[in-house]
């Protein structure tokens, strides 16, 4: 099943279930427990973040090519920080550069999210897509300025300004992805294709990091996980590319769909 969640012409926000002639059935319940899905046709006014994360989990140097490309050295565990729960932006919503807490080089990073369905704990590795609702595309927009040169080490800040974690468009269910580690994934910038790859580059696939992530820590249901990012970041471009205003930023993952997003510069200070 794919799910989105909208926002209908009288606005309120309602999960759907997308069909194939993209009419959207309204979910009745939570679909983090019981839910079903209904009959009535929504009237969509606006496509929305197809889920609002209860903590973002993230993986960092998660691709063979992607540590490669950074000079750094193949992790022995998987290196995780977090994002604020206010970096998530809409499909179509546009990316905003930060200027108040001025980045200069605030780069693309496409990835696949996973989104868990009940809490847990502990997690065998066998039985860990057994907590999976479903994936969807991200991007885990990056501050390198304020995070190699001015974050004392940690990489938090320069991941958690407002907007920089668009998702969508869709979360397509488990059930129509049975292996996440088989997936093409790309990201365009300005419609010139600037990652091309398979998320079986990851050197800890999706099982492996729900396994190590649940370890004596409770991963709660809607928390959404990133897996990491594949090579050809704008850092490690030469010359390095970052995006500016007026730019559009595409992700796209085998079997889940397109994430677009504009960049567009902060409003100055009045």
């Amino acid at each position: 099943m794919k799910i989105i969640r909208v926002r209908d012409i009288q606005g309120i926000i309602y999960f759907a279930a997308e069909k194939e002639d993209g009419s959207a059935l309204r979910i009745e319940g939570d679909i983090f427990g019981d839910y079903e899905v209904t009959e009535d046709r929504l009237e969509v006014a606006k496509l929305l973040a197809p889920v609002v994360p209860s903590v973002f989990l993230c993986a960092g140097l998660n691709y063979r090519k992607h540590a490669e490309e950074s000079g750094a050295k193949i992790p022995d565990y998987p290196v995780l920080f977090m994002k604020l729960p206010g970096t998530v932006q809409n499909p179509g919503d546009p990316i905003v550069l930060p200027r108040y807490l001025r980045s200069d080089e605030v780069d693309y990073e496409g990835e696949l999210a996973v989104v868990m369905a009940k809490p847990c704990k502990n997690v065998s590795r066998a039985a860990a897509l057994d907590y999976v609702l479903g994936y969807t595309c991200a991007n885990d927009v990056s501050a390198r300025d304020w995070q190699i040169r001015r974050s004392g080490g940690q990489w938090c800040r320069s991941k958690s300004f407002d907007t920089f974690a668009p998702l969508g468009p869709r979360i397509v269910t488990f059930d129509e992805i049975p292996d996440p580690n088989s997936l093409q994934i790309k990201t365009l910038l300005n419609g010139e294709v600037v990652q091309d790859c398979n998320t079986n580059d990851m050197i800890f696939d999706v099982s492996a990091l729900i396994e190590f992530l649940s370890a004596s820590t409770t991963i709660p249901a809607g928390a959404v996980i990133l897996t990491g990012t594949p090579h050809g970041v704008g850092f490690a471009r030469k010359p390095q590319l970052w995006m500016k205003p007026g730019d559009r930023v595409v992700v796209e993952i085998e079997k889940i769909g397109v994430l677009s997003n504009s960049v567009v510069e902060e409003a100055a200070a009045i």
